[in-house]
């Protein structure tokens, strides 16, 4: 096969399936065969609005960096043993040669300049996994563990996410959420997954808050102790550790209220790239500590780990679209009406 399907944003509102040519392997890389791709945020972003925060679409862009497939190809230098591997991917990689400083020297999440699956933050930009076959170094894969379908595997970065934000508490709390009373403002997918990781990380009681009943409901099957319905009920108070994903500027006041003195606040959600109003002075009079939580550092391997051991993520996939069909999916995504959460497209 010469020829794949390939889902490429060209602009804003100009999403197609294009037919683009199948990609050779080179010295250290292998060619996956991509089972599944999950809808994220940043592809809705480019491909309604042709950016997704500060990074510009410049050039057509394939998009997709939740995937799982299965190697078929390899390259020199790599061990041919992994021909029929199984695996999720590892979007990113680090650019230049620059040393962080050691506080941080294991949080590659905040090197400078790296470059991700379905990104257009660089140029030229870095084309993502949302085609039949992808090209990556064989370090980015990520083996899945005996038992873990693609389909759910597919879900290993953005649960990672939803982890990383959960470990940022160990960073202030010796024993994270642990016993803890946790809320989770915005019941989107990585809200969703931070409901269920934090109930598999020992919280003692968990509660989500979203505008939508549908989402609420996806955050009680996976495991929320109560819901909030926002607009309508009033968040709890005297919370000990909250994360706030919406990334809706208009909800941190009543997110900051909902913070214990003395508690901890998660920004996982991904504020505007713009200025924004907000009343912040409780992060003062209340002494929060505010923190904020961006992307994820080796957590991939903790997510297949607790998605292999049984995690219980079925509910937050409320869609399943052909490749053929992408650019319905993607209109089904962005239309929270439609009840979807993370819809997925089936690539091969």
């Amino acid at each position: 096969m010469n020829e794949m399907k390939a889902v490429v944003a060209h602009g804003p509102a100009d999403l197609r399936v294009d037919t683009v040519p199948v990609p050779t392997p080179g010295p250290g890389e292998v060619l996956m065969q991509v089972a599944y791709a999950g809808i994220c945020g940043s592809d809705l972003g480019y491909a309604f609005k042709g950016a997704s925060g500060t990074a510009i679409l410049h050039d057509p862009l394939v998009l997709g960096h939740e995937i799982s497939g299965t190697v078929v190809e390899v390259g020199d230098d790599v061990d041919p043993a992994l021909v029929g591997v199984k695996a999720s991917a590892y979007p990113a990689t680090v650019v230049g040669d620059d040393v962080l400083p050691e506080h941080i020297a294991k949080r590659h999440n905040l090197y400078p300049s790296v470059r991700y699956f379905g990104s257009a933050a660089m140029r030229p930009h870095t084309d993502g996994g949302m085609c039949e076959f992808k090209v990556m170094r064989a370090d980015q894969l990520r083996p899945l563990p005996a038992g873990l379908d693609l389909k759910r595997a597919a879900l290993a970065e953005p649960l990672a996410v939803a982890l990383h934000a959960i470990n940022r508490t160990r960073d202030y709390l010796a024993d994270g959420v642990a016993g803890k009373t946790v809320l989770v403002n915005g019941a989107g997918p990585i809200g969703l997954l931070v409901v269920a990781g934090a109930k598999a990380l020992g919280a003692a009681r968990v509660v989500a808050a979203d505008m939508a009943e549908p989402a609420l409901k996806r955050a009680r099957e996976l495991g929320a102790d109560a819901t909030v319905l926002v607009g309508t009920e009033k968040l709890p108070g005297d919370v000990e550790v909250v994360f706030e994903s919406s990334g809706a500027p208009g909800a941190l006041g009543g997110v900051l209220q909902a913070v214990a003195r003395g508690g901890l606040l998660i920004q996982v959600g991904n504020l505007p790239a713009d200025e924004v109003k907000a009343v912040l002075g409780q992060l003062v009079t209340r002494e929060i500590t505010w923190a904020g939580s961006f992307r994820f550092v080796d957590e991939m391997d903790q997510a297949l780990a607790l998605l292999a051991d049984g995690l219980y993520v079925d509910p937050l996939m409320s869609h399943e679209f052909p490749i053929e069909e992408a650019v319905e999916a993607f209109n089904v995504a962005a239309d929270r009406t439609t009840g979807s959460s993370k819809v997925m497209i089936k690539i091969s």
